[in-house]
């Protein structure tokens, strides 16, 4: 399947049903009372990480993402039936943007999930409104409409180890080897198209999943080559292996071009845990290979493992593996430490203190009201029945925006309009 890790999509959760508008009719009574149920709830989308989907392909066609709408309430007080939820899996490290540019979920771990559109709430039938003084009201809502947004999805891989250097370096030869991953090894730039995934035994210790990142190029991160596309699936490894040709001329200039390149990048990754290696020995005299690492300890950061490797050999294999699993347990327990201890943890931002408010504005003989709660209320109205007016006109009273009307100058016969919901005359 070929690899898939940006794509597009449209989330459209379901409406609420109607409320039922009816009045009970039984032999030998002309009219009974009202027995209009309630509207069901609108079925929201949800993205549950699975570990299971290694890519985002299957959106590739699939561009709409249509949650089920509630079912309106019938009579005798029966109640729409809610509709079920659309669970949409996604692989992990599934990151999810509005078009904006603002992150709305990051589905880190298997199981996780995010509602990114939530289903619209169903509306009252007439027989929710009966009260000690409205024995018979003709009041019956609409359902509230579903959530409808387009979103970026973004797949960034969450592996322990992520292979990189230039085109060439030997990072393809290396994971087929250490594992039982089979990528396309051929002697020219950019074999690898795709991030390559393989699982370690180090030792008979816990498996650690090593990424092959396809080889970069000096201006990867302005998008050159395969650039930045591949340079996002660095972000989450705990350690960066960084292969460098000993065939190279200038081992030097190698290392500083890809170490240039993580700087660049929009997120800074020269700052993680690196292990430089000097790849393909086989075959060089050891004088040749102790003046290539001599060269690189210069200039390599203090502390930083500094290795040798054949492939083809094996030789230096074992140490290297010895080494990365070191490196991948302490930065794993750093990451642990600076984490959040829960959800609660994270700073939530929520509109609740600005969910009364209201605003009008006069725009010619048009009032225009505004206002998250009273909108919603708006929504559920039916305009051409009186009564769904007049019960919003009772809701307008009792907050207040009536009163601001009066205060503005409403006239009879003036048009007061909810939003872009509806409007009706004063």
């Amino acid at each position: 399947m070929h690899f898939i890790d940006k794509v597009t999509v449209t989330v459209i959760a379901g409406d609420g049903g109607n409320g039922k508008l009816s009045f009970r009719r039984e032999k030998f009574i002309d009219k009974g009372g009202p027995d209009g149920g309630d509207g069901g709830n609108g079925g929201s989308v949800v993205f549950v990480a699975s570990r299971n989907h290694n890519t985002l392909a299957a959106f590739r066609y699939e561009k709409e993402l249509r949650a089920q709408s509630g079912n309106s309430g019938e009579k005798r007080r029966k109640h729409g039936k809610t509709a079920d939820d659309l669970r949409v899996l996604v692989p992990v490290g599934t990151v999810v943007f509005d078009e904006q540019g603002t992150l709305l979920a990051d589905l880190a771990v298997d199981g996780q999930e995010a509602v990114l559109a939530k289903g619209g709430k169903g509306g009252f039938g007439n027989a929710h409104f009966v009260s000690s003084t409205r024995q018979a009201p003709r009041i019956a809502e609409k359902g509230e409409q579903g959530e409808q947004k387009p979103l970026n999805l973004e797949l960034k891989m969450i592996a322990d180890v992520g292979l990189i250097g230039l085109p060439n370096a030997g990072k393809s030869t290396l994971l087929s080897v250490i594992s039982n991953a089979r990528p396309e090894i051929a002697d020219y730039p950019f074999t690898t198209l795709i991030p390559n995934l393989g699982v370690v035994d180090v030792e008979g210790s816990t498996g650690l999943l090593f990424a092959d990142i396809p080889g970069l190029i000096e201006g990867a991160a302005q998008g050159k080559g395969l650039g930045d596309e591949f340079l996002r699936h660095v972000e989450r490894t705990a350690v960066l292996v960084h292969l460098i040709d000993a065939y190279q001329e200038d081992v030097v200039s190698a290392y500083k071009t890809i170490l240039q390149e993580l700087k660049a990048y929009k997120v800074d990754l020269s700052n993680k845990p690196q292990i430089v290696v000097l790849s393909k020995i086989e075959g060089l005299d050891a004088d040749i290979v102790n003046d290539q690492l001599a060269k690189l300890k210069k200039i390599v950061p203090q502390g930083t493992a500094l290795l040798a490797i054949s492939s083809q050999s094996k030789q230096g294999i074992p140490e290297l593996l010895r080494t990365v699993q070191k490196t991948v347990d302490a930065q794993r327990l750093a990451e642990q430490a600076h984490a959040p201890n829960s959800v609660e943890d994270i700073p939530t931002i929520t509109l609740e203190d600005t969910e009364e408010a209201w605003q009008v504005t006069k725009q010619e003989d048009i009032f225009v009201v505004k206002g998250a709660k009273i909108e919603r209320f708006a929504k559920r109205t039916d305009f051409a029945s009186p009564a769904g007016v007049e019960r919003l006109r009772d809701i307008m009273r009792r907050t207040g925006i009536m009163h601001e009307l009066v205060r503005q100058g409403i006239s009879p016969g003036n048009t007061i309009q909810i939003a872009h919901h509806g409007e009706f005359i004063y």
